[in-house]
């Protein structure tokens, strides 16, 4: 039983890892608040699971979701860098406008996969991955994609939207063309969110419209409970953190609903969670200040 549970936290934490690593590039690396991550997770999931039911190769599928979520994430940076809306608004009128456009792309609520061959299905077919592929297969995708980002990050390229994350107007004034930089890492962060969508969607073997919802704070609660365990000294480390930080947060979900609370109450236990991280760098300031105002007061 409790082998079962932490198998599986442990595949939906590396699956939803993938998304965190989106979000990561745009609230870290861009410092821009992307809210069109909940719409891109469902339209990564709708796209796949549409196509494989179409008939396309689960492999092919899962890559035209990631097209897509690049896509939704162009137009975000489109609307935020040609047409100067602000990047709240910009966010929210792309998940807006993709709700409709998920249904439109599934044609109805929600989809079965139950039966229909997918990524997992052809991984499991291979010798010993009949049990554990799932788990080999996320975190393979998980250690390549923090690769690649990895490496993206030490390149000319890289280091510009990193910059332009750091300090906009010095790095424009050095003749880089920031819009571009803002709507790269929109297209790239969105396209990894809906790969992850593609991905839980195959696990789940069903896509449903609203499956996005609450993408966005569960997306900063891991990236903030990794960077406050981890650290964040280095491009490496915070990847790391971030992976681990994904994979945490899916643990404390279990363990919450193990304890008996209802799985109406995960937005509220996210919020608390969400809000731990965010005051625990400041608490612990106060608590050394206040420790250490003691010792000078008992040194004297």
């Amino acid at each position: 039983m409790f082998t079962q549970i932490a198998l599986g936290t442990m595949e939906q934490g590396l699956m939803y890892a993938i998304m965190v690593l989106g979000v990561y590039l745009t609230f870290r690396i861009l410092d821009y608040a992307d809210l069109s991550v909940d719409g891109s997770f469902t339209l990564g999931a709708a796209t796949a699971t549409s196509l494989i039911v179409g008939g396309t190769d689960p492999w092919i599928a899962t890559g035209m979701a990631f097209i897509a979520g690049t896509l939704a994430g162009l137009f975000t940076g489109i609307l935020h860098t040609k047409f100067k809306i602000t990047p709240l608004l910009s966010g929210i009128l792309t998940m807006t406008a993709l709700y409709s456009i998920n249904l439109r792309v599934m044609g109805r609520a929600n989809i079965s996969l139950l039966g229909s061959r997918t990524i997992f299905s052809d991984f499991a077919k291979l010798p010993f991955m009949e049990e554990y592929g799932v788990l080999v297969l996320s975190l393979g995708s998980v250690l390549l994609i923090g690769a690649v980002i990895y490496f993206f990050l030490q390149t000319e390229l890289g280091l510009a939207l990193r910059a332009t994350g750091d300090n906009e107007l010095m790095i424009r004034s050095l003749g880089v063309n920031t819009d571009l930089m803002k709507i790269l890492g929109l297209g790239l962060s969105n396209g990894l969110v809906a790969f992850a969508g593609s991905y839980v969607a195959q696990k789940l073997e069903f896509a449903d419209a609203s499956m996005g919802i609450g993408m966005i704070i569960a997306g900063l609660a891991s990236v903030i409970i990794g960077e406050v365990l981890v650290g964040t000294s280095s491009i490496g480390r915070a990847i790391l953190a971030v992976i681990c930080g994904a994979v945490l947060y899916r643990a404390i979900i279990a363990v919450v609903l193990q304890l008996g609370l209802e799985a109406t109450d995960l937005k509220l236990i996210t919020s608390f969670i969400v809000i731990i991280a965010l005051v625990s760098p400041t608490l612990r300031k106060k608590i050394a200040s206040w420790s250490g105002g003691i010792s000078g007061k008992e040194a004297q």
